[in-house]
């Protein structure tokens, strides 16, 4: 039976196992993907070739030549980034499941209908370049394991078996759960023991110095995917389904990644590019290799179907297959002539826009709307809702403003006119959270203290003559 959640909302219907999404907006929203579908969906997101290579900047997050964390250190980063993150991804996601609207359409109430297309074209330049930074990431490992292939070949190869999977995204869903996921469940597990039989430094060998730094990292990558979490969970059964879905597929395998990757620096690797080549030292490591190469593909479809589906908050009766195929087509040129460079700093600038994003929409939604969301195309204009936004922001950039120098030099010359330095102690992934969060819950109990008066308006005066 159809439900409308809001006036002027989503239509949900419960569909089957043939159901898939439909082509426009307007059209209802199949809720059909079970417990297994969102684990096997987001335990392969959590698995990322760039995840083991990422590593690198969480064992020395303050840059190449800088003394390195120890692993009591960088194992506790990893695992409390990744809860961290992913926590923030799951529960952005439920709130796709109660409604079903995608990630940006969401923001119709957040921000208003016509102001929801900034973060929309944000999103879209992320969810873009993730792609062409993953169909390269694909090619580069393609050719470890078979360097007689052209790296146009397997760039071309991948963008356009991405292009076919984001047709039909439950279906490839479904497919993910039924195949990818056991096999690269039995990879990590078959990886992780063997690098761990190599001999390593003691736990407390290294320094703690660029700790919060170093899970910092690890939040940006796990909260990448909060603005384009609904995307999936729309589709999902139940809030609960999605949410424990999200939380524990992707932190358990993102976990699992970074952790190998790391062990492999300080065993066998002792840089990023040497850590495809350790993989494939191992026996079999070939064949482990070769499936992780190609189950990278669910990242590029992500990234690619996530873009098309931003677009449709601006344009909702645009067919979702055929922008879906059209940025395949962009992300594919565009990565026949980028390499990858600056990877942390495009993790850092993600994590300061969308960490404070993501603990505006949560406090709104949770707290004050609870639930009484309407993501229609008649949002009205809350302007109010970028201050937090920006204040998140701000409160990032003043602690880790990256590494690009003229953007540290901007952030550094800011710090010093407002006297403000801060200690090693504060995160600023963590930081930028509250202030965001704070900002909101202090914006929307002075709105309802407003409103209260409004409706009580003022007392009765009693007439003399009475």
């Amino acid at each position: 039976m159809a439900t409308t959640p809001t006036s002027e909302s989503f239509v949900i219907v419960t569909g089957d196992k043939r159901s898939e999404v439909a082509r426009t907006l307007v059209e209802p929203v199949p809720q059909v993907l079970g417990l297994l579908d969102q684990f096997g969906l987001w335990g392969n997101l959590g698995v990322s070739l760039l995840g083991f290579t990422g590593a690198i900047f969480v064992l020395q997050p303050n840059g190449a030549g800088t003394p390195e964390l120890s692993l009591a250190a960088a194992l506790t980063a990893i695992v409390l980034g990744t809860v961290l993150g992913t926590l923030v991804v799951a529960v952005t996601g439920a709130a796709g499941t109660r409604t079903g609207a995608p990630a940006m359409v969401l923001l119709r109430s957040l921000f208003g209908t016509k102001l929801s297309y900034l973060p929309t074209v944000l999103n879209v330049l992320q969810c873009l370049g993730w792609g062409v930074f993953e169909l390269v990431t694909i090619a580069t490992a393609a050719r470890t394991v078979a360097p007689q292939g052209a790296r146009w070949i397997y760039i071309l190869a991948a963008g356009v078996i991405t292009g076919l999977l984001t047709l039909r995204p439950l279906g490839a869903i479904r497919t993910l759960r039924r195949y990818a996921t056991p096999a690269v469940i039995v990879i990590l597990g078959y990886l992780f023991v063997e690098l761990l039989a190599h001999p390593r430094p003691a736990l407390s060998h290294g320094t703690w110095t660029g700790y919060w730094a170093a899970m910092d990292t690890v939040v940006a990558a796990a909260i990448s995917f909060a603005p384009l979490a609904a995307d999936y969970t729309r589709h999902a059964r139940s809030a609960r389904t999605a949410f424990w879905g999200a939380f524990v597929g992707y932190s358990t395998t993102q976990i699992l990644c970074y952790v190998i990757g790391l062990i492999s620096l300080v065993t066998v690797a002792r840089n990023p590019s040497d850590i495809y080549g350790a993989f494939i030292a191992v026996p079999l490591g070939s064949l482990c290799f070769a499936v992780l190469v190609a189950r990278e593909l669910d990242q590029s479809f992500a990234n690619v179907y996530s873009t098309a589906v931003s677009v449709q908050n601006v344009r909702p009766m645009w067919d979702r297959r055929v922008l879906a195929l059209g940025v395949a087509s962009v992300a594919t040129v565009l990565a026949l002539w980028i390499n990858i460079s600056d990877y942390e700093n495009f993790l850092v600038l993600l994590g300061s826009v969308f960490i404070p994003m993501s603990a505006v929409f949560i406090v709104d939604y949770y707290v004050f709307a609870r639930g009484r969301w309407d993501p229609s195309a008649h949002g009205r204009r809350r302007f109010a809702s970028f201050v937090p936004w920006v204040l998140g922001f701000v409160a990032y950039q003043l602690i880790n403003p990256g590494y690009i120098s003229w953007w540290v030099t901007l952030w550094s010359d800011a710090s010093t006119l407002i006297g403000f330095r801060a200690p090693n102690w504060m995160s600023a992934s963590v930081t930028s959270f509250l202030v965001a969060a704070l900002a909101t819950l202090a914006s929307g109990g002075i709105a309802a203290l407003r409103q209260r008066r409004h409706a009580s308006g003022p007392a009765p005066v009693q007439r003399l003559d009475q």
